[in-house]
Protein backbone atom coordinates (compact mmCIF):
# COMPACT_ATOMS: atom_id res chain seq x y z
CA UNK A 1 0.00 0.00 0.00
CA UNK A 2 2.72 2.28 0.96
CA UNK A 3 4.30 1.51 -2.32
CA UNK A 4 1.28 2.81 -4.89
CA UNK A 5 1.10 5.58 -2.59
CA UNK A 6 4.24 6.54 -3.51
CA UNK A 7 3.84 5.68 -6.76
CA UNK A 8 0.43 7.37 -7.32
CA UNK A 9 2.20 10.91 -5.59
CA UNK A 10 4.98 10.69 -8.01
CA UNK A 11 2.59 10.23 -11.24
CA UNK A 12 0.46 13.72 -9.22
CA UNK A 13 3.29 15.43 -9.17
CA UNK A 14 5.04 15.07 -12.68
CA UNK A 15 1.05 15.22 -14.46
CA UNK A 16 0.08 18.66 -12.69
CA UNK A 17 3.03 21.03 -13.43
CA UNK A 18 2.66 19.28 -17.69
CA UNK A 19 -0.76 20.65 -17.42
CA UNK A 20 -0.01 23.83 -16.06
CA UNK A 21 2.80 24.14 -17.98
CA UNK A 22 1.31 23.68 -21.68
CA UNK A 23 2.70 25.98 -24.26
CA UNK A 24 0.97 28.76 -24.63
CA UNK A 25 0.25 30.03 -28.30
CA UNK A 26 3.11 31.55 -30.37
CA UNK A 27 2.84 35.60 -31.20
CA UNK A 28 1.13 36.53 -33.88
CA UNK A 29 4.05 37.20 -36.68
CA UNK A 30 2.47 39.72 -39.29
CA UNK A 31 4.38 42.38 -41.31
CA UNK A 32 7.16 44.37 -40.34
CA UNK A 33 7.49 47.98 -41.53
CA UNK A 34 10.91 49.13 -42.22
CA UNK A 35 11.78 50.36 -38.82
CA UNK A 36 10.72 47.09 -37.52
CA UNK A 37 7.05 48.24 -36.18
CA UNK A 38 4.41 45.57 -36.51
CA UNK A 39 2.94 47.02 -39.31
CA UNK A 40 -0.96 47.16 -38.37
CA UNK A 41 -2.37 50.07 -40.95
CA UNK A 42 -5.74 50.33 -41.55
CA UNK A 43 -9.28 51.04 -39.87
CA UNK A 44 -10.04 49.88 -36.39
CA UNK A 45 -13.52 50.27 -34.67
CA UNK A 46 -14.72 49.37 -31.06
CA UNK A 47 -16.40 45.75 -31.10
CA UNK A 48 -19.15 47.24 -28.75
CA UNK A 49 -19.65 50.25 -29.81
CA UNK A 50 -21.27 52.73 -26.45
CA UNK A 51 -20.16 55.52 -23.81
CA UNK A 52 -23.12 55.88 -22.13
CA UNK A 53 -22.04 54.53 -18.75
CA UNK A 54 -18.36 52.59 -17.88
CA UNK A 55 -20.09 49.81 -16.12
CA UNK A 56 -22.95 49.53 -19.45
CA UNK A 57 -21.35 51.11 -22.35
CA UNK A 58 -24.48 50.21 -24.30
CA UNK A 59 -26.98 52.56 -21.86
CA UNK A 60 -27.40 55.87 -21.70
CA UNK A 61 -26.09 58.34 -19.42
CA UNK A 62 -26.74 56.60 -15.47
CA UNK A 63 -26.85 53.55 -16.88
CA UNK A 64 -30.46 53.55 -17.80
CA UNK A 65 -31.76 52.73 -21.27
CA UNK A 66 -32.29 55.52 -23.22
CA UNK A 67 -34.66 53.92 -25.40
CA UNK A 68 -37.62 52.06 -23.11
CA UNK A 69 -40.09 51.59 -26.13
CA UNK A 70 -37.17 49.42 -28.06
CA UNK A 71 -36.71 46.18 -27.42
CA UNK A 72 -33.83 45.83 -24.68
CA UNK A 73 -30.14 45.36 -25.63
CA UNK A 74 -28.17 42.92 -23.57
CA UNK A 75 -26.02 44.02 -21.16
CA UNK A 76 -21.98 44.81 -22.57
CA UNK A 77 -19.34 44.06 -20.63
CA UNK A 78 -18.31 46.92 -17.90
CA UNK A 79 -15.25 48.86 -19.41
CA UNK A 80 -13.76 48.82 -15.92
CA UNK A 81 -12.08 45.50 -15.83
CA UNK A 82 -10.48 45.06 -12.41
CA UNK A 83 -12.66 46.49 -9.79
CA UNK A 84 -15.53 43.76 -8.03
CA UNK A 85 -18.15 46.09 -9.02
CA UNK A 86 -17.35 47.07 -12.49
CA UNK A 87 -17.22 50.80 -11.40
CA UNK A 88 -14.63 53.59 -11.05
CA UNK A 89 -12.99 53.46 -7.68
CA UNK A 90 -13.64 57.39 -6.82
CA UNK A 91 -13.21 58.67 -4.02
CA UNK A 92 -16.47 59.92 -1.96
CA UNK A 93 -16.30 63.48 -3.31
CA UNK A 94 -15.45 62.29 -6.66
CA UNK A 95 -18.34 60.05 -6.32
CA UNK A 96 -20.79 62.81 -5.52
CA UNK A 97 -19.23 65.06 -7.75
CA UNK A 98 -20.17 62.02 -11.02
CA UNK A 99 -23.64 61.36 -9.97
CA UNK A 100 -24.54 65.26 -9.94
CA UNK A 101 -23.01 65.27 -13.47
CA UNK A 102 -25.72 62.89 -14.35
CA UNK A 103 -28.64 64.28 -12.67
CA UNK A 104 -27.93 67.45 -14.21
CA UNK A 105 -27.22 65.57 -18.24
CA UNK A 106 -30.58 66.08 -19.63
CA UNK A 107 -31.49 69.73 -18.29
CA UNK A 108 -28.11 71.17 -17.91
CA UNK A 109 -27.97 74.44 -15.76
CA UNK A 110 -24.36 75.56 -16.58
CA UNK A 111 -21.85 74.13 -19.45
CA UNK A 112 -20.31 72.12 -16.94
CA UNK A 113 -23.21 69.73 -17.12
CA UNK A 114 -22.85 69.65 -20.95
CA UNK A 115 -20.87 66.81 -21.88
CA UNK A 116 -18.17 67.45 -24.63
CA UNK A 117 -19.07 65.31 -26.87
CA UNK A 118 -22.74 67.69 -27.38
CA UNK A 119 -20.52 70.44 -28.23
CA UNK A 120 -18.16 68.73 -30.81
CA UNK A 121 -15.11 68.90 -28.68
CA UNK A 122 -12.36 66.42 -28.47
CA UNK A 123 -13.53 63.28 -25.61
CA UNK A 124 -9.87 62.59 -24.36
CA UNK A 125 -7.46 59.89 -25.93
CA UNK A 126 -9.27 57.26 -24.33
CA UNK A 127 -12.99 57.68 -24.84
CA UNK A 128 -12.28 58.81 -28.07
CA UNK A 129 -11.01 54.96 -28.83
CA UNK A 130 -15.04 54.09 -28.70
CA UNK A 131 -16.04 56.96 -30.82
CA UNK A 132 -16.68 55.74 -34.45
CA UNK A 133 -13.69 54.25 -36.76
CA UNK A 134 -9.92 54.67 -36.38
CA UNK A 135 -7.48 55.04 -39.20
CA UNK A 136 -4.39 54.02 -37.75
CA UNK A 137 -1.16 55.37 -40.21
CA UNK A 138 2.35 54.87 -39.35
CA UNK A 139 5.04 56.27 -40.37
CA UNK A 140 9.23 55.68 -39.19
CA UNK A 141 9.21 56.84 -35.73
CA UNK A 142 5.53 57.50 -35.34
CA UNK A 143 1.91 55.98 -35.04
CA UNK A 144 -1.07 58.31 -35.73
CA UNK A 145 -4.64 57.88 -34.76
CA UNK A 146 -7.45 59.50 -37.21
CA UNK A 147 -10.31 59.09 -35.27
CA UNK A 148 -13.58 59.83 -37.68
CA UNK A 149 -15.80 60.70 -34.46
CA UNK A 150 -14.99 64.31 -34.15
CA UNK A 151 -12.01 64.64 -36.45
CA UNK A 152 -9.61 64.61 -33.94
CA UNK A 153 -5.91 62.72 -34.25
CA UNK A 154 -3.36 61.83 -32.06
CA UNK A 155 0.01 61.29 -33.79
CA UNK A 156 2.10 59.28 -31.14
CA UNK A 157 6.32 59.59 -31.37
CA UNK A 158 7.64 55.88 -31.02
CA UNK A 159 11.40 57.50 -31.08
CA UNK A 160 11.93 57.34 -27.41
CA UNK A 161 11.63 61.51 -27.26
CA UNK A 162 10.50 62.92 -23.79
CA UNK A 163 7.40 64.30 -23.02
CA UNK A 164 6.03 68.42 -23.68
CA UNK A 165 6.66 70.49 -20.60
CA UNK A 166 4.37 69.56 -17.57
CA UNK A 167 2.78 73.45 -18.32
CA UNK A 168 1.39 72.40 -21.52
CA UNK A 169 -2.03 71.03 -20.88
CA UNK A 170 -3.99 68.86 -24.10
CA UNK A 171 -7.21 67.85 -25.04
CA UNK A 172 -5.39 64.65 -26.16
CA UNK A 173 -2.86 64.68 -23.99
CA UNK A 174 0.77 64.42 -24.86
CA UNK A 175 1.46 60.92 -26.04
CA UNK A 176 4.51 58.90 -26.34
CA UNK A 177 4.88 55.45 -27.56
CA UNK A 178 7.23 52.77 -27.98
CA UNK A 179 6.61 48.80 -28.94
CA UNK A 180 6.72 45.70 -26.95
CA UNK A 181 6.54 42.92 -29.55
CA UNK A 182 3.27 43.48 -30.96
CA UNK A 183 1.74 45.95 -28.28
CA UNK A 184 2.13 49.61 -28.51
CA UNK A 185 2.55 50.92 -25.15
CA UNK A 186 1.85 54.54 -25.33
CA UNK A 187 2.60 56.89 -22.39
CA UNK A 188 -0.25 59.59 -21.75
CA UNK A 189 0.13 62.91 -19.42
CA UNK A 190 -0.23 66.81 -19.81
CA UNK A 191 -4.17 65.94 -20.25
CA UNK A 192 -6.21 68.61 -19.98
CA UNK A 193 -9.35 66.18 -18.63
CA UNK A 194 -11.88 68.43 -20.29
CA UNK A 195 -13.12 64.75 -22.30
CA UNK A 196 -14.34 63.12 -19.99
CA UNK A 197 -14.55 59.17 -20.16
CA UNK A 198 -18.36 58.82 -20.66
CA UNK A 199 -21.41 60.19 -20.73
CA UNK A 200 -22.06 59.80 -17.72
CA UNK A 201 -19.76 62.40 -16.42
CA UNK A 202 -16.83 60.19 -15.48
CA UNK A 203 -13.67 61.80 -15.13
CA UNK A 204 -10.43 61.91 -14.07
CA UNK A 205 -8.05 65.47 -13.00
CA UNK A 206 -5.61 67.47 -14.94
CA UNK A 207 -2.98 65.68 -13.00
CA UNK A 208 -4.06 61.90 -14.32
CA UNK A 209 -1.05 59.65 -15.84
CA UNK A 210 -2.56 57.11 -17.99
CA UNK A 211 -0.28 54.62 -19.59
CA UNK A 212 -2.06 52.27 -22.81
CA UNK A 213 -1.67 48.77 -24.07
CA UNK A 214 -2.69 48.19 -27.74
CA UNK A 215 -1.84 44.44 -28.13
CA UNK A 216 -2.45 43.30 -31.74
CA UNK A 217 -3.55 39.75 -31.77
CA UNK A 218 -3.25 38.57 -35.04
CA UNK A 219 -4.01 40.92 -38.26
CA UNK A 220 -7.49 41.45 -37.69
CA UNK A 221 -8.23 41.37 -33.53
CA UNK A 222 -6.90 44.13 -30.85
CA UNK A 223 -7.05 44.22 -27.25
CA UNK A 224 -7.07 47.48 -25.61
CA UNK A 225 -6.25 48.25 -22.17
CA UNK A 226 -5.56 52.13 -20.46
CA UNK A 227 -4.41 52.15 -16.86
CA UNK A 228 -5.95 55.54 -14.75
CA UNK A 229 -3.24 56.43 -12.20
CA UNK A 230 -4.76 59.80 -10.20
CA UNK A 231 -4.42 59.52 -6.91
CA UNK A 232 -6.72 62.87 -6.34
CA UNK A 233 -9.28 61.56 -7.89
CA UNK A 234 -9.42 57.42 -7.44
CA UNK A 235 -8.82 55.23 -4.32
CA UNK A 236 -6.17 53.15 -6.34
CA UNK A 237 -5.57 52.82 -10.29
CA UNK A 238 -7.75 50.90 -12.38
CA UNK A 239 -8.15 49.97 -15.76
CA UNK A 240 -10.25 50.63 -18.78
CA UNK A 241 -10.43 47.64 -21.22
CA UNK A 242 -12.05 46.98 -24.69
CA UNK A 243 -11.79 44.88 -27.38
CA UNK A 244 -11.12 45.88 -31.87
CA UNK A 245 -11.69 44.52 -34.59
CA UNK A 246 -10.38 45.33 -38.26
CA UNK A 247 -13.11 47.28 -39.57
CA UNK A 248 -15.51 50.22 -39.84
CA UNK A 249 -18.77 50.78 -38.00
CA UNK A 250 -20.75 51.91 -40.89
CA UNK A 251 -24.80 52.13 -40.55
CA UNK A 252 -25.34 51.37 -37.30
CA UNK A 253 -23.17 48.16 -37.16
CA UNK A 254 -20.04 46.64 -37.66
CA UNK A 255 -18.71 45.70 -41.04
CA UNK A 256 -15.40 44.17 -42.36
CA UNK A 257 -12.53 46.93 -43.63
CA UNK A 258 -12.75 48.27 -46.96
CA UNK A 259 -9.21 49.46 -48.81
CA UNK A 260 -11.65 52.51 -50.68
CA UNK A 261 -13.29 53.36 -47.26
CA UNK A 262 -12.71 56.76 -46.66
CA UNK A 263 -13.88 58.52 -43.31
CA UNK A 264 -17.05 60.49 -43.78
CA UNK A 265 -16.82 64.72 -42.84
CA UNK A 266 -18.28 64.89 -39.40
CA UNK A 267 -19.67 68.62 -39.74
CA UNK A 268 -20.56 68.63 -36.02
CA UNK A 269 -22.21 71.61 -34.62
CA UNK A 270 -23.98 71.98 -31.67
CA UNK A 271 -27.42 71.15 -31.37
CA UNK A 272 -26.91 68.66 -34.03
CA UNK A 273 -29.81 65.87 -34.79
CA UNK A 274 -29.38 63.05 -36.62
CA UNK A 275 -31.06 63.57 -39.93
CA UNK A 276 -31.89 59.95 -40.77
CA UNK A 277 -33.43 59.28 -37.25
CA UNK A 278 -35.46 62.82 -37.17
CA UNK A 279 -36.79 61.69 -40.59
CA UNK A 280 -38.23 58.43 -39.24
CA UNK A 281 -39.42 59.81 -35.78
CA UNK A 282 -43.15 61.00 -35.42
CA UNK A 283 -43.63 64.79 -35.26
CA UNK A 284 -44.77 64.32 -31.58
CA UNK A 285 -41.18 63.52 -31.09
CA UNK A 286 -39.59 66.18 -32.41
CA UNK A 287 -41.50 69.37 -31.93
CA UNK A 288 -39.28 71.43 -34.36
CA UNK A 289 -40.53 68.65 -37.08
CA UNK A 290 -43.71 70.14 -39.00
Amino acid sequence: MRLLAVVTAALCLWIVPAAAQAPKPAPWTGARRPDGQPDVQGFWVTIVYGMGCLSNPRSGPGCVDEFPDRPARPKAPSRVIDTTDGDVPYQPWAREKQKHFVANFAEPTSPEFIDPQQLCLPLGAVRQITWHDIHLLQYDGYVVFVHEGGHSNRVIPVDGRPHASANIKLWMGDSRGHWEGNTLVVDVANSNSKGRLSRSGDFASDKVHIVERFTFLDANRARYEAVFDDPSVYTRPWTFGLDLKRGVFDEGALRSGDENYEHWEEACHEGLKDVDSSLRSPASANPERK
